[in-house]
């Protein structure tokens, strides 16, 4: 089985197989290549849908040129991981967050803030550690603020600190909720414009219906889901959580 990295041919084959439908293990058999590698290779450069081969290649060699740039300008990690593959996860998680709807700096911001052990940094570590300017850092987190997927606190040095934690997939599908009951409330302004019984106001009145019914379901499996994890998270090593919700009574 061939290593090392792809070559432009093999990317093209890679293409002509997405043309064609084929399962990622499918073009991997073709290339003699791990499955592993094919998946990588179209998520981080525009997914099946996007994917498209002399970009990818040039791409590549982008990233390779700026990789090793930013390492030979910052420290080594030193926790023990591979740098390689901690950066090659960041491409994709961010490609991953690009075909969820996210803009791609947005993405780039919310998934450097993920994977980091604290959970956090400041916008100067953000403009290092993505190597772009401080005004994209800035409009990205603005974004992210927005959505809830980000919040803003001060370090111990006054500066301000970017902040993800285990809630903010929470905090931002409720933030998405309250979003869709504000298109819902203007839907049903426009029945009344409309004229009930017409065919446009009874179009408005499914969309309203069908959103409505959708945020409920969101909101309540999002509390249901947190109470839950939070519960697991909570409760000491070995011992499941009273179901009555009391303590027991202390012995003797």
């Amino acid at each position: 089985m061939p290593g090392g990295r792809l070559t432009q041919q093999e990317r093209r084959q890679i293409a002509l197989g997405l043309a064609d439908g084929l399962a990622y293990a499918e073009i991997a058999r073709g290339l003699d290549r791990p499955t592993s590698t094919v998946t990588r290779e179209v998520m981080r450069n525009g997914g099946p849908t996007a994917y498209r081969a002399d970009l990818a290649h040039r791409a590549t060699g982008h990233r390779a040129t700026r990789r090793g740039q930013a390492s030979a300008e910052a420290p080594s990690r030193g926790d023990g991981r591979d740098d390689g593959a901690v950066r090659e996860f960041e491409e994709v998680f961010t490609t991953a967050l690009v075909q969820s709807g996210m803009p791609r700096m947005m993405s780039r911001v919310l998934a450097c803030l993920t994977i980091t052990d604290a959970g956090s940094l400041t916008a100067s570590e953000l403009v290092q550690r993505l190597q772009v300017s401080p005004a994209s850092v800035s409009k990205a987190i603005s974004y992210l603020e927005s959505q809830a997927f980000v919040r803003r606190e001060r370090d111990e040095r006054r500066r301000d600190l970017y902040v993800v934690d285990d809630d903010v997939w929470y905090q931002s599908m409720i933030a998405s909720a309250r979003a869709t009951d504000r298109i819902i409330e203007t839907v049903q302004q426009g029945v009344g414009v409309l004229g009930p019984g017409t065919p446009a106001a009874t179009r408005l009145e499914g969309v309203a219906r069908f959103l409505d019914f959708v945020s409920e379901n969101i909101t309540r499996a999002a509390d249901q889901a947190r109470d839950v994890l939070h519960t697991k998270a909570g409760t000491p090593h070995g011992k499941a959580p009273d179901p009555s919700g009391t303590e027991p009574e202390p012995s003797g």
